[in-house]
């Protein structure tokens, strides 16, 4: 009976994901996509969010309390301008989140991941580290970069207990450097904000000749009730903060990418399969989602 629970509400839920918006991948990418594990945990944020569950944007008025970033955007402008040595791609296999980012071009410099803000932001950035640890919503933010040219493909991010967050600062205020969310696009512009919800299909582009960078924050998403609101703050100090990724050797790396490494080794052997048995690497892909089901059905039993 617990296992026939477990099965339906898992199904019922990667439906429910992948028939969220108008733009869908297909579902044979859905199955294997980091959001179909996590379909259980973002259905219930977002059947229990205050926010609408229908539209991919929402008005930054919903949170009043970042204006304060809206305000201070030349600020944290200079800041990020100063830091562009530090704005980079991973130096090893620990940003599990990001990783296929980086082989486009997207770079990063972390200010705070679900938890205390890293230590290379304070030293490097502290007005900007300051501004975004006094408001409580805020559970991660980042300085992101996307250089001329580049292209991230579509997809879903896996965790909806957060909307997502960007303040425009060095743009190229044009809008052939934009992103897509649900089919609908927005073209970043110098100290405008847009917020959005990222577990619809979005991807982005940057077809000028000038970087585009933003701030990026995720946003706790505010629930219907005290105890839902718990359940979202407990998944993300927990779940979340192991998914932590460090600027440099002072920050915390989260159990999560201090595993991945080992993880991208596998793939990385997996790809070269691909090129020699594409028939063989399916088949022990397909194995491998299935023993993940099964180990969730008997631990659901046991």
């Amino acid at each position: 009976m617990v296992a026939a629970i477990i099965i339906a509400t898992f199904i019922i839920s990667v439906i429910y994901a992948h028939s969220r918006g108008v733009e869908k991948q297909k579902f044979s990418r859905q199955l294997f996509d980091h959001s179909t594990f996590m379909a259980p945990v973002n259905m219930f944020m977002t059947g229990f969010s205050r926010l609408p569950t229908r539209q991919p944007f929402f008005d930054t008025d919903t949170f009043p309390e970042l204006q304060k970033l809206s305000d201070s955007w030349p600020v944290i402008r200079e800041e990020a301008l100063r830091l562009q040595d530090h704005i980079k791609a991973a130096q090893a296999h620990n940003d599990a989140g990001f990783n296929t980012f980086f082989k486009r071009g997207w770079k990063r410099f972390y200010l705070k991941w679900y938890g205390d803000a890293h230590p290379s932001a304070q030293v490097l950035c502290p007005e900007t580290t300051r501004l975004v640890s006094e408001i409580p919503s805020i559970k991660a933010a980042m300085f992101a970069e996307l250089p001329p040219g580049a292209h991230l493909g579509k997809h879903r991010d896996p965790y909806a207990g957060s909307v997502r967050y960007h303040l425009g600062l060095a743009t190229p205020n044009d809008d052939r450097c934009f992103i897509e969310v649900d089919g609908q696009r927005h073209s970043w512009r110098d100290g405008e904000a847009v917020l959005f919800d990222e577990t619809y299909v979005h991807w982005a582009q940057n077809k000028t000749d000038h970087t585009r960078i933003i701030l990026f924050c995720d946003i706790e998403r505010p629930m219907k009730w005290r105890w839902a609101q718990r359940v979202n703050q407990w998944t993300g100090a927990t779940l979340m903060a192991a998914a932590s990724s460090p600027n440099d050797d002072n920050d915390r790396t989260g159990a999560i990418n201090r595993i991945f490494k080992y993880v991208n080794a596998l793939r990385d052997a997996g790809q070269r399969l691909k090129k020699r048995n594409r028939r063989l690497y399916y088949g022990l892909k397909y194995l491998i989602i299935i023993a993940i089901f099964a180990a969730i059905i008997i631990s659901g039993i046991m």
